[in-house]
């Protein structure tokens, strides 16, 4: 599946943008130029050879601090993902196959979390929990579980149909082998197309509470904090706001191809472009023979 999914135009394009995003948080504090938390006389003023992006109202440089920044991003927008996939895709297989109590309890308990509005719900827990990222983004992964548990219960519905796993089931197989050998892997297509999908959706989340200065506490960089303070100042830096704001439109972006080139090249439709690339390929082998 990573063959067809660099084959890909799109595949590609994000796989490069979520490379640089990837690296920046590993190493963005690393290549800072300067202390993201120093202040200066030097406030507000324009890009210059000392500060590429110019300094903010503390004087403090927003090229350093959109560096340092990117960790609190990633970490926050995987932890939704990894949490979803994990609170969601286990119950959804599992549904399927121990009996109808489970399924209702599961049910019933997706469409709770679907009726909660998870930006507000997570302002909530950080307020009883303490102001802490971490708990802000374990509350809403949790929140979107569901979306993982709808794919996953959806997929394996569509293979425990299947007569290959009905045999295994007539011969004695245990769930578990069932679930490792067959559903798995015909599972696991839909949730990375969902799971590229939810880190698109937990950088907007995290970028959203720390723009409203919410799972990080100031002076600390964040792109939503970055945003949020730029806003402030637009008389002075009207173009400040660009940087920040292109680093999470175009990670989102990237998330969103990302998800769509793993839809393209998984299931059916994979298989007819597959078939289409022999196709070329022979094609173009018998013109050169001929």
């Amino acid at each position: 599946m990573v063959r067809r999914i660099f084959s890909l135009a799109s595949g590609r394009t994000a796989f490069v943008i979520l490379a640089v995003i990837l690296l920046l948080a590993i190493f963005g504090p690393l290549l800072a130029p300067q202390d993201p938390l120093a202040t200066s006389t030097l406030t507000l003023s324009g890009p210059s050879g000392a500060h590429w992006l110019g300094t903010d109202n503390l004087g403090r440089d927003v090229f350093s601090r959109l560096l340092a920044g990117s960790q609190v991003s990633v970490l926050g927008s995987l932890e939704v993902a990894l949490t979803a996939l994990v609170v969601g895709a286990i119950p959804g297989i599992l549904s399927v196959y121990l009996g109808r109590v489970f399924e209702w309890l599961t049910l019933r308990l997706a469409d709770t979390l679907i009726a909660l509005p998870f930006l507000l719900f997570a302002v909530a827990v950080t307020a009883l929990l303490g102001n802490g990222i971490t708990q802000a983004m374990l509350v809403t992964g949790v929140l979107v579980s569901p979306l993982f548990y709808r794919v996953s219960r959806a997929a394996t519905l569509a293979v425990a149909r299947s007569q290959y796993v009905e045999a295994a089931l007539i011969s004695g197989a245990s769930l578990n082998w069932i679930v490792r050998r067959h559903v798995w892997l015909k599972v696991l297509p839909p949730i990375a197309v969902a799971l590229a999908q939810t880190v698109g959706v937990g950088f907007i989340i995290v970028s959203s509470l720390t723009f409203l200065g919410i799972g990080v506490q100031p002076p600390a960089p964040t792109w939503g904090g970055l945003l949020a303070s730029d806003l402030g100042y637009l008389s002075y830096q009207p173009w400040a706001p660009f940087a920040p704001a292109l680093l999470i439109v175009f990670t989102v972006w990237a998330c969103n191809l990302l998800a769509d080139a793993i839809r393209d090249v998984s299931g059916e439709s994979g298989r007819a472009l597959a078939n289409a690339r022999k196709v070329r390929a022979h094609q173009l082998a018998a013109g050169g023979t001929s």
